[in-house]
């Protein structure tokens, strides 16, 4: 079987429980076409470059599959009459990566930074002292 990476948007004013209902719906319509789904990965509510279909944001799912032709197509035929779908992209590859994605990493350098942040306080609160007015009349 051929081995595919696809992405899809979904509208922004679903919730996320929904987004795992379509990821779940989907995955069955590739099991039921004798595919598998590997790694799937949720990147979340994301700001989008323009709009698409009145949309400013969207939610951005990745899926890895291991599926005949007739499978993926079945799938994008499908996803093209769902309403809540703004976008997919289906790719063939060579072979799967089972590792985070390059948005999944980068999404886990940004936790680690706020991280470290949380040390020093909000930006606005930090006490620096005296003003040098105030530490010349004293």
């Amino acid at each position: 079987m051929a081995l595919y990476e696809h992405v899809f948007l979904a509208r922004q004013d679903i919730s996320t429980q929904q987004v795992e209902a379509l990821v779940e719906q989907f995955k069955t319509v590739i099991e039921e076409n004798e595919g598998k789904v590997g790694k799937i990965e949720n990147w979340g509510l994301r700001t989008l470059t323009y709009r698409i279909k009145k949309n400013r944001k969207a939610h951005y799912v990745l899926m890895n599959l291991d599926a005949p032709h007739k499978a993926v197509a079945e799938m994008e035929r499908q996803m093209g009459l769902h309403e809540d779908i703004i976008r997919f992209m289906t790719v063939k590859v060579e072979e799967l990566d089972e590792d985070p994605s390059a948005m999944m990493q980068k999404r886990d350098r940004d936790d680690r930074r706020r991280g470290d942040r949380g040390d020093r306080g909000a930006p606005g609160n930090r006490d620096r002292g005296p003003r040098r007015n105030e530490a010349a009349a004293e």
